[in-house]
């Protein structure tokens, strides 16, 4: 028994990303989730933003100053939290549908 084609297993797993669309909270606990993913989106793309940025010079936008390594470490994250507030990269969605998804299987 082979197994599938890598092409055939990713269109088969976009297939069911495309049509189960985005999570959509539903009543308090169903915005908790989506706060919580939002945020553990934002703390994923300050990490990968934190890594984009540590590869630069000295200088430029954030000066060369003592400050200069607070100042980019708090505009990093103000670009992640304003990235994963505006709709993100899509972690947030798939995250709280297995949630969701969690606490139905949980529920039963």
């Amino acid at each position: 028994m082979s197994a599938p084609a890598i092409d055939t297993v990713l269109g088969a797993a976009q297939g069911r990303m495309m049509s189960a669309g985005p999570a959509r909270p539903t009543g308090a606990a169903g915005a908790g989730l989506r706060q919580n993913a939002e945020e553990f989106e934002s703390v994923f793309l300050n990490t990968m933003l934190q890594q984009m940025f540590a590869g630069l010079e000295e200088g430029g936008s954030w000066g060369d100053s003592q400050g200069s390594d607070a100042w980019r470490g708090m505009l990093v994250e103000t670009y992640a939290d304003t990235i994963a507030k505006s709709g993100g990269i899509g972690i947030a969605d798939t995250i709280q549908r297995e949630l969701l998804a969690l606490q139905e299987t949980n529920g039963q």
